[in-house]
């Protein structure tokens, strides 16, 4: 009787234990663009000259003061806004796929082995590798499936920052556009 309280409480303690250790590895995720070295960065470049024969200093101030009206319009600066400071990629390590289904197995076969005692240490342990083997199972699936979530999940939002950055890039680029052609440039 007390080996079986004893292999009870080995087993609900090695359970509690591992269930309070579970930790969901994050897929470690990074830009595509900032990788293949594309850049998805719109673009805002400019090309002007004069038709009025303006000198290289007054190009000079008449583009300055054309950025400067066109950031205060549409409230996008291109110069603060290519690459957020702010934004970073945490990357953490994932084990490989069938790492849970290992350890849980062995973890079974030990625990398995310690309930069966002496006698029948070798059924123990397969039955609780056995155990360890689903449990584990489940474990690497449920991982697999969180890391491709939050790898769709971060895709998706950076799909719609690139065309809000995009947006605010063309708008920026009409209104310097306008400015410019006010002041007897030929944009292109």
């Amino acid at each position: 009787m007390s080996r079986l309280c004893l292999g009870i409480l080995l087993v609900l303690a090695a359970g509690g234990m591992t269930s309070c250790y579970y930790r969901p590895y994050p897929a470690a995720v990074q830009p595509v663009s900032a990788v293949n070295g594309n850049s998805s960065l719109p673009l805002t470049q400019l090309y002007f000259y004069p038709n009025k024969g303006q000198t290289v200093e007054q190009q000079s101030r008449d583009h300055y003061e054309c950025y400067n009206w066109a950031v205060k319009m549409t409230g996008f600066d291109p110069g603060q806004s290519a690459i957020p400071m702010n934004q970073r990629v945490s990357v953490v390590p994932m084990p490989p796929p069938g790492w849970d289904t290992i350890t849980m197995s062995i973890t079974g076969a030990v625990l398995g082995a310690l309930i069966g005692g002496p006698y029948h240490a070798g059924e123990g342990a397969l039955i609780g590798a056995a155990g360890g083997a689903v449990v584990g199972a489940v474990s690497d699936v449920a991982r697999q499936e969180s890391a491709r979530q939050m790898e769709e999940a971060y895709n998706a939002q950076h799909r719609t920052q690139d065309a809000q950055l995009a947006g605010q890039a063309s708008r920026f680029r009409r209104a310097m556009s306008a400015c410019m052609e006010g002041r007897g440039y030929t944009v292109r």
